[in-house]
């Protein structure tokens, strides 16, 4: 089940890593967080290697939706009143400027990768959350967004109102992030399985730095940082339609808020016009019943009448307590180690404010909008509710009955938590961090670092 991105593009195959490398940078993880990480740190003339544990753009940037917005759904009245208007407009501006910044790049390198400026939508059916619209409009023009309350759109439903974002984007992820990587020093299929200090260890090699970077998705190590406290994994789901040619033309992103809401773009394959519609979001590891692309096909008929589908696939997103995405120092115990995780599902625009944060870290230079982001700010939301939610489905799972030796899958490698079937995509998940394997125990992501062992029955 491959996304259209990756239906469309192939990258380039780059070695593996093998013996000792030294550099001021390493960056561990070649999804758009990591190359455009070491893609700024280069342009300013620093040296940089990068290590991917599988290909270049092979997680979920070949998965995203590919939206380049500061609309997050209904997070900036939340913002202003949890964390007030200076954080909160700290965060605007950041996101605002990450669409600046993949355009400018964009015209720099002359990438031809579908990038188009365009409206984005907040949307919802139902009368009695158009309030929570209304607010969300008060507090991005509060922030400095161009936003309005309108009431029609131009969906081929009838909407109870809707919120719209001027100026924002959507383009080809992997034509993108190809065009980045042409210049840049990686290394794929070398797994980073240890960092001590300055040096990541792989199997058959190691990086030693000044500055280590961790855009992996999830970090997938206990102690520093205690990231599997805060924050887990959902997945949601994602269909491709070839519209008939009769079909209403419209232009911009939309999202509803509804939990059951979808959310739509458009893009080009082939010389036709492809609608991406996407739902059915859930914790990783609650999915055991399947049907999450059948819902989205009985409802593409409904709204579309005589579409087709041409590509089906699914994405994992790092949600954090707080909504906010955890940018900059790992851990105050390593003050050269950095990191960009919990994305929510907001990876590209996300990307770019991590890259630019960090590499303004490891340049020296301040960046005004770093603060919200700093992962120290943990204590302060220790006791959330999404924090005790956290800890009590990781219990859960840890505490799962015992299993003989004959079981399989077994449990997750990275804590021991019992894993559970994903009937859509046919994988086995770990309903506490989100580690995914193949039916056969391979690896697909973490925050584990190994396959499933399958188990000694001896000979017959």
């Amino acid at each position: 089940m491959e996304s259209i991105w990756r239906k469309q593009v192939e990258i380039p195959k780059r070695e593996s890593l093998k013996g000792t490398v030294e550099t001021k940078v390493a960056v561990i993880g070649a999804g758009m967080a990591g190359i455009l990480t070491a893609y700024l740190l280069k342009s300013q003339g620093i040296d940089v290697v990068v290590l991917e544990a599988d290909r270049i753009g092979s997680g979920q940037t070949r998965n995203t939706t590919a939206k380049i917005t500061s609309q997050h759904n209904l997070i900036y009245a939340s913002l202003i009143d949890k964390f007030g208007e200076e954080k909160a407009r700290q965060y605007a501006h950041a996101n605002e400027q990450a669409i600046e910044r993949y355009q400018e790049i964009i015209l720099k390198e002359q990438i031809d990768c579908q990038f188009q400026r365009c409206p984005s939508y907040l949307y919802t059916i139902a009368p009695s959350r158009t309030k929570d619209l209304e607010n969300e409009v008060l507090a991005a023009k509060l922030l400095g967004i161009q936003a309005e309350y309108i009431e029609e759109t131009d969906l081929p439903i009838s909407v109870a109102g809707a919120v719209k974002f001027q100026k924002q984007a959507q383009f080809h992820p992997l034509e993108f992030i190809k065009s980045l990587t042409e210049n840049l020093t990686i290394y794929e299929h070398s797994r980073v399985i240890q960092v001590e200090g300055q040096c990541a260890c792989t199997k058959e090699g190691k990086v030693e730095a000044e500055h280590i970077v961790f855009a992996v998705h999830y970090p997938w190590q206990v102690v520093p940082g205690y990231y599997f406290l805060r924050m887990h994994q959902e997945r949601s789901y994602v269909i491709a339609l070839e519209l008939p040619g009769d079909q209403k033309k419209w232009e911009g992103m939309y999202l509803g808020i509804e939990k059951e809401g979808y959310s739509l773009r458009t893009c080009q394959a082939k010389g036709k016009t492809i609608l991406l519609m996407g739902g059915g979001s859930h914790r990783t590891g609650e999915n055991v019943s399947g049907g999450k692309y059948d819902n989205l096909r009985k409802q593409a008929r409904e709204w579309f009448p005589g579409c087709s589908e041409i590509a089906h696939w699914s994405a994992q997103d790092c949600m954090p307590m707080d909504h906010i995405p955890y940018i900059g120092n790992f851990s105050s115990d390593e003050p050269n180690w950095y990191v960009a995780t919990g994305f929510g599902k907001w990876g590209m625009t996300s990307s770019m404010v991590s890259a630019t944060i960090i590499s303004d870290m490891i340049l020296g230079r301040k960046n005004e909008d770093q603060e919200v982001f700093a992962p120290q700010r943990f204590p302060v939301t220790a006791l959330s509710k999404n924090f005790t939610e956290n800890v009590v489905h990781a219990v859960k799972g840890l505490s799962k009955q015992a299993l003989s030796a004959e079981e399989f899958p077994g449990k997750c490698p990275h804590m021991g938590c019992k894993l559970e079937k994903n009937e859509d995509e046919a994988t086995w998940e770990c309903p506490c961090h989100g580690s995914c394997f193949r039916e056969d125990g391979r690896l697909l992501h973490g925050p584990a670092q190994y396959d499933l062992e399958k188990p000694n029955r001896g000979s017959d």
